[in-house]
């Protein structure tokens, strides 16, 4: 029998809540769900199918060791992957412009939660904003380092969710901001910012001084090609100094080359940022796995990533096309077309009573062996401030359209025959 802690131990500890997707993932676990099971239709965690899929590069399949594998990495990453995340910037977004990227303008960790962390662990006192709705794990984040004061920034829905660059510089003056951090493409809405829409962020952010830190992990996922002829997007497209203009650039192999096992992540950004949240990194994580990071070598090479790119773009948009129609036909709302990521973002208020609230829906979905996420959790409230307030997101829900195509109409057939259950 395990002897519960005693008090004094319990009171020198704080219970950290489980972000919106870990809650999900918790209470399916409950229920039975475990991974690899083909009963279920897990159409809620943010992760992509990691299988083969046609056109893209061959999956790898075996590490090799060697004796300098052993041992740790640098905190800051191998200088070898440095250089080719560097690289690939460069060749991408940066050909013909005099300031480019080097290895000194990177630092590498375990993963995009551990390149937040070091990011936010970095920041001094000062106001962040952070967009309504995001990324559900910004809250704790935000929450969680107490030296600056996290500011949010609502979105219109009936806009589809989006923001001028004018609108951007009210913000960042109106509310005293000297940080932004964002997804682009956004989750959970898919709202993309590209093409000159994405250089005047930039633009104002150089102008203010005022960080953006973006999150980048679904750049591949590109579904407007107006807003992307290349059909990656990057603000390091639109960066004049990598050292001196204040953008802040996360991503990893976990979305945008299909490896979330991997837990390899970067920052890109100015050398005073990358030395900064390497020194955090130094006491925080120490580095990410050395083997992990010599293996992902080929994967950064441009024309394998871009082949990758390309391949996702192919194999993703039917899926989106699919489960867009599916849902729409069954009553359920949905604000924008996603431009970008692997989400469709619903609203289930015009739903039968015992559906048209997005917890009630995830929990009957459950029953089902279907897993979605409540709206609520995107609704980023660090401190939980606004406590006393419904959430603005409380009918929506965030699908996801990233497993495989037979699990993803699986999923859909189990909704539609609860929606036209419940409708009598």
């Amino acid at each position: 029998m395990t002897t519960p802690p005693s008090p004094s131990v319990a009171h020198s500890f704080r219970v950290v809540p489980r972000t919106g997707v870990i809650y999900v993932m918790t209470e399916a676990a409950r229920q039975g769900f475990t991974y690899g099971d083909p009963d279920w239709a897990n159409l809620g965690q943010g992760a992509p199918e990691a299988g083969p899929i046609e056109g893209a590069p061959d999956r790898i399949s075996t590490i090799e060791l060697d004796a300098a594998a052993y041992e740790y990495a640098p905190v800051a990453g191998l200088q070898d992957l440095r250089e080719a995340v560097a690289e690939l910037y460069n060749q991408r977004y940066r050909r013909g412009m005099a300031s480019q990227y080097t290895a000194e303008n990177v630092a590498i960790a375990g993963g995009g939660r551990l390149s937040l962390s070091r990011l936010a662990a970095s920041l001094g006192r000062t106001h962040v904003g952070h967009f309504l709705p995001d990324y559900t794990a910004y809250e704790e984040l935000l929450d969680q380092f107490e030296l600056f004061i996290p500011i949010p920034i609502p979105l219109d829905p009936e806009r589809g969710y989006a923001l001028s660059a004018a609108e951007l510089r009210n913000e960042i003056i109106g509310r005293g901001l000297s940080a932004i951090i964002f997804s682009n493409p956004a989750n959970p809405t898919g709202k993309l910012v590209g093409g000159g829409g994405l250089a005047g962020w930039v633009d104002v952010a150089r102008d203010l001084d005022c960080a953006l830190l973006l999150d980048e992990f679904y750049a591949h996922y590109i579904w407007d090609p107006s807003a992307s002829p290349s059909g990656t997007v990057s603000a390091a497209a639109y960066v004049q100094d990598v050292d001196r203009d204040p953008v802040v650039i996360m991503d990893g192999l976990t979305k945008n080359w299909r490896y979330p096992g991997w837990r390899i992540g970067w920052t890109v950004g100015p050398t005073s940022v990358i030395e900064a949240v390497s020194s955090v990194g130094s006491f925080l994580d120490g580095g990410a796995p050395h083997p992990l990071q010599r293996a992902a070598l080929p994967l950064l090479e441009p024309d394998v990533a871009d082949r990758e790119a390309s391949a996702i773009r192919r194999h993703f948009a039917p899926k989106r096309d699919l489960m867009l129609r599916k849902l729409v036909e069954l009553g359920i709302r949905v604000d924008a077309a996603p431009a970008g990521a692997f989400y469709i973002w619903g609203s289930v208020e015009q739903l039968p009573d015992g559906l048209n609230d997005a917890m009630d829906f995830f929990r009957a979905a459950l029953d089902r062996k279907v897993i979605t996420v409540p709206g609520e959790f995107f609704d980023v409230n660090p401190g939980k401030r606004r406590q006393n307030h419904r959430s603005r997101f409380a009918s929506h829900v965030r699908f996801s359209f990233g497993p495989e195509e037979a699990t993803l109409r699986m999923g859909l057939e189990r909704i539609e025959k609860l929606v036209r259950e419940a409708r009598g």
